[in-house]
């Protein structure tokens, strides 16, 4: 498997990375991979079907200039904010294997996160609740959301490494959906920092995956033209 370890982008151009990478493998001109990338300003995500007004303080972004975006995939939105770390993962879609669906490879994918994550945590246990949420004790560090092609599915996280989360109470209204073990806990009070560099965590999970290849090549051009195309548009930012 390849990795690569994204260079600072517009926050556009590292959401567009993704759904870059993930067609070039439906296509046949890129495969498995791993890759990285770090916020370097606070901006909000929303997952593809998220409702922007029933999620999002828009009024609060105003104030804080915070802008929002959209991603291809779905699950719940988020704050991007330096001290974060962002993975990715594009798989193969395999008959019978475990990315065969969308639950087999939530669980699949997940495991070797959680595993990856625990050997670097001590005293604390690291665990999976609900679909794709990453858990050290009761405490949520890890949000996660998958989309899926015919023959490959990309898979992404953004673990919360020491991050200001007083952000997140800030911007973000209560979730309209939250998974049973939230128990309508604020966000303040459900979300905690791993604590760990972001470099060690990086070699976690690329151990785990055995993402030994390093790419240092990206399809700029093709990121940045999807990025002014989509993710800086209104229309697709805004469209629910």
């Amino acid at each position: 498997m390849t990795s690569f370890d994204l260079p600072p982008l517009l926050p556009a151009e590292h959401l567009a990375a993704d759904e870059v990478l993930l067609d070039a493998a439906e296509a046949g001109s890129g495969g498995e991979c791993l890759l990285f990338w770090e916020p370097q300003e606070t901006f909000v995500v929303v997952g593809y079907a998220n409702k922007v007004a029933a999620e999002v303080d828009l009024v609060a972004c105003e104030r804080f200039g915070v802008p929002v975006f959209r991603r291809c995939s779905g699950g719940g939105t988020v704050v991007q904010m330096p001290g974060g770390l962002n993975y990715s993962v594009i798989l193969r879609i395999t008959e019978g294997g475990p990315t065969r669906n969308i639950s087999a490879a939530n669980a699949f994918i997940m495991e070797q996160t959680r595993a990856a994550i625990q050997t670097l945590v001590s005293g604390a246990t690291v665990s999976v609740r609900g679909h794709t949420d990453l858990c050290v004790g009761e405490l949520k560090v890890a949000g996660n959301a998958q989309r899926r092609r015919k023959n490959f599915l990309l898979f992404h996280g953004t673990l919360l490494l020491n991050c200001e989360l007083i952000r997140i109470g800030e911007l973000l209204r209560m979730p309209s959906l939250q998974p049973d073990y939230r128990a309508g806990r604020s966000h303040g009070e459900f979300v905690t920092n791993l604590g760990l560099p972001a470099a060690a965590v990086k070699n976690a999970l690329t151990r785990a995956w055995g993402a030994n290849e390093s790419q240092t090549e990206l399809p700029l051009a093709e990121i940045k033209k999807l990025a002014h195309e989509r993710y800086l548009t209104r229309e697709w930012n805004f469209k629910f």
